[in-house]
Order: C-alpha cells, then structure tokens, then sequence
C-alpha cells in the first residue's frame, strides 16, 4: 500500500470503502475520519501529530497499554512456528492449551474448562448456545428463556443483540430473538427517585423475580448481566443490587451469566467483576482485556457444574468458529496474563490508580454541568444535565454529550459519549500523573461545552 497520501487523501479513500461500526456513513464522510497511526503507553498519534490520551482504551481493551513489544514478539514468534491450526477434529495447539490453563488459574474457582471464541459477542453467542444445551441435557428442554436489562450490552451478533436491551439496535434488527426478555437497569441516578441506593438496588434486583414468577420459573434458563453496564453509560449498581440477584439465581435454580467482556482482567481493580460484587457465576465471558486488544481472542469461561452435564450427559457439542483457540491469538493471551501478574497490574489497578482516579473524578461534580460523577475502578461516567436541582436533562437527549466529545478530542483527550453520559475507561497501566493530566483536560472541555451553551453555539 502506498503511504504517501495525505491525511485528505486516506479520508476520502475511508469514504468511499469502509463502511464503519454504529457510524451514520454519510455524516461520516462529511466530517471526515480521525486517522489514528500510531501509539504509545496511553496516548495515540494522529496523522497531523497531535496526542490524545486515550480515556477509552480503545474500546475498553488496552489494558496495557500500545506498544508492548512482548506481545508483539510472541505474536511474530508464535507465527513462523504455526500461524494457524483449529481446534476441530481431536486436534489442538500448545498456545490454546497453556492459555486454558492459565485461565483456570486466574479465574473463579468454579471455572476449569475454556471454550474460546472470537470476540466478545461471539463469546455472548457462545453462552446462548451453552445455556440451553445444558438443560436440554437436564431434560428440561423447556426452560429455554434467558433474562436480560434494558440498556445492556452484549455485543451486535443477532444473539449478543437481543441479549442486550438497546432500544435503537431492535429497531434495526426486527429484535430480540423468541426466548429473550428484559428488566429494568440498576441505573439510580435516572431510576431511583426517593429511594436510597441501598433500597433501589433491591428494588431493582426483584425486577429479576417478579420477571421469572411471570414467565414461568419452569421456563426460565439464565440471567445475563454486566457487572457494570459499560456502553451503556458506566451504569454501577448499588451494593444491595448484585447480593440480591445471586440470591433469586439460586432460589429459582436458574443459570448466572456474568457478562466479563469490559469488566474482566483488573478493569474493577479484582481480576473479574463477578469477584467486586461478590457473585458465583456459572458461565463467564471474556474478550478485550484477555489479548490487551492486540489480536481478536474471546472464550467462555464454563463452571463445573455447566461442564460437568456437558461431559456426562452430552455427546457433540454442535458449536465452535474457525478461530477457536487461534495458536497466534492464543500466544499473545497468555503473554498479556504473564505480564498483568508479572507487574502486578490488577493490584496497581485496586491500590493506586483507581482510588486515586476516583478522587479527583469525583471532584468534577462540582462543574455546574456535572450531575453526577461516579465511578468504580478505572471506570468512570459524568452526568450532564441542564439543572441539578430541580434535576433537568438536555432535550433531545445525546446533542450535548455529542458536543462535550468533540471538545475533549480537540483538547487531547479521548472520552466516550452515551447520549448526554461521558465515560472514560483508560488503560490499566495509566499512572497518577497521566490520571492529573486526564482530569484537567476533562475540566477543560467541561468548561468549553459550558460556555458554547451559554453562547448558545448548539
């Protein structure tokens, strides 16, 4: 490929062939494409030269940051030995094997076995096809319908869609699928009126039981959750919330699907969300954070209990994709685990860098267009609001927080909007400087969207 083109260039070459993710194509091509060429640490590289410090990890995944030349050597390694091979037909690789077992090692007790996918919407997929095969196996064929929330975020396969609750991806899609249903978020700061936190998060827990007495608690197979709602909004639930659903989980014998793609490897400052909120999840997914996004790899994480009913009551297992346990992806995964226990990154994440991002976070509530500011690990989300008290959202809803992006792109920051919702996610490595350097420019573009609007420049 030619690289002499102009950044003008690229952008029109973008225009006419890429048809991007969640992306309006035309407004796109409009504005024209951010052209990203390099990165280093926490920080990215535009065609134009200018840094952005990555809030967002990518899409929540480079846990360790760009440039690791270890992952990139094990990569290359693992490549001129055997760049690929499947795991079909009594075949394996050595990468996927020592992978499934470091896995087991740093993962929930109950979790020995693996199944890898692709991605972390394969993986969701994945967890479908392994709740219902289970019962079926029980001889409870009909117990078919798994629960999820509104505004969860499973992925945008037909299954990882339907799971999920975005209103806008139905609409698109003629969704959900038979055998999904949904209740409500534990989303207090919208949701929970006069309640305390503490109350709202039961409330919104019971959701889950008046939702299966309603169904049928004989037809009922999974629940499905975030440990926190990432593209959703950073929607953290109460301390009661998590308890409660564990507790209906094991009241009515249904399976608990703990959704790890953006929660999983240190993001919550213990290795899995499961482990902050205190839940024994019979399935597990992982994607993002497993290879530090430098190669597609996501798997399932199956409990005893789910396995041991596969192995003892099964025959075939009729599911699988063409890069299951890929060697090369498989190489850079166990690589990525080797170096978040070697540098201790998981407890970098609980003891330094997320009590220290949490308190300086927490000072952007005092912005008069903050809301809320709230956070839990290396998450956080800013609620933008017209009043604070009496409490008004902006309307239409998603205008201001489209602003308030842009603003922090051209002040050298990289946070994510959902609808009037900005969220950060960075890298777990990001050290207390780099977490100063981020919360001032998150000021800086506050104080720039708070002046366009009394400009009335919208």
């Amino acid at each position: 490929m030619a690289q002499d083109r102009t950044p003008a260039q690229w952008q029109a070459l973008d225009a006419a062939h890429l048809l991007h993710p969640f992306s309006n194509t035309r407004q796109l091509a409009e504005r024209g494409t951010r052209l990203i060429t390099r990165a280093e640490g926490v920080y990215l590289y535009e065609a134009d030269g200018r840094q952005l410090l990555d809030g967002m990890s990518g899409l929540w995944c480079v846990a360790l940051g760009y440039g690791r030349r270890e992952l990139s050597e094990a990569a290359a390694k693992q490549m001129n030995e055997l760049p690929y091979y499947n795991s079909f037909f009594q075949c394996t690789t050595t990468p996927a094997i020592e992978l499934a077992a470091e896995l087991a090692k740093v993962t929930p007790p109950q979790f020995s076995r693996v199944f890898f996918t692709g991605s972390g919407s394969e993986s969701v997929d994945t967890a479908m096809r392994l709740v219902r095969r289970y019962w079926q196996l029980e001889g409870q064929p009909q117990r078919n319908i798994i629960i999820g929330r509104t505004n969860g975020y499973h992925g945008s396969s037909i299954a990882g869609a339907s799971l999920g609750g975005m209103a806008f991806m139905h609409e698109q899609g003629l969704l959900p699928q038979p055998g999904i249903a949904h209740i409500g978020q534990p989303y207090a700061f919208e949701r929970a009126g006069t309640l305390s936190d503490a109350d709202f998060g039961l409330a919104a827990a019971r959701e889950l039981e008046t939702r299966i007495l309603q169904l049928g608690p004989e037809r009922v197979a999974a629940f499905i959750g975030e440990p926190v709602q990432g593209a959703g909004g950073v929607i953290i639930p109460p301390d009661s919330y998590w308890p409660e659903i564990q507790r209906i989980c094991d009241r009515y014998g249904i399976l608990l699907v703990s959704d790890e793609v953006i929660c999983g490897f240190g993001r919550t400052g213990q290795w899995f969300g499961c482990q902050h909120y205190g839940t024994r999840p019979d399935l597990m997914t992982i994607a993002k954070a497993l290879s530090s996004g430098y190669l597609p790899i996501g798997g399932v994480m199956v409990g005893d209990r789910v396995a041991a009913t596969l192995i003892d009551k099964g025959d075939d297992f009729a599911h699988g994709y063409t890069y299951s346990g890929h060697p090369v992806c498989c190489a850079v995964a166990l690589e990525n685990l080797r170096i978040l226990q070697r540098e201790h990154v998981v407890d970098h994440v609980r003891e330094v860098a997320a009590p220290y991002l949490q308190a300086r976070w927490a000072e952007l509530a005092q912005h008069p267009l903050v809301g809320q500011a709230r956070g839990v690990g290396l998450l956080g989300a800013l609620e933008l609001v017209r009043s604070k008290q009496p409490r008004q959202w902006f309307e239409p809803r998603g205008k201001v927080g489209e602003r308030c992006r842009d603003n922090a792109i051209a002040n050298g920051l990289v946070m994510r909007a959902t609808a009037d919702t900005m969220i950060i996610a960075p890298p777990l490595v990001i050290t207390t400087a780099q977490i100063d350097e981020l919360i001032a420019k998150a000021w800086r573009t506050l104080d720039q969207t708070h002046e366009q609007l009394r400009s009335g420049i919208f």
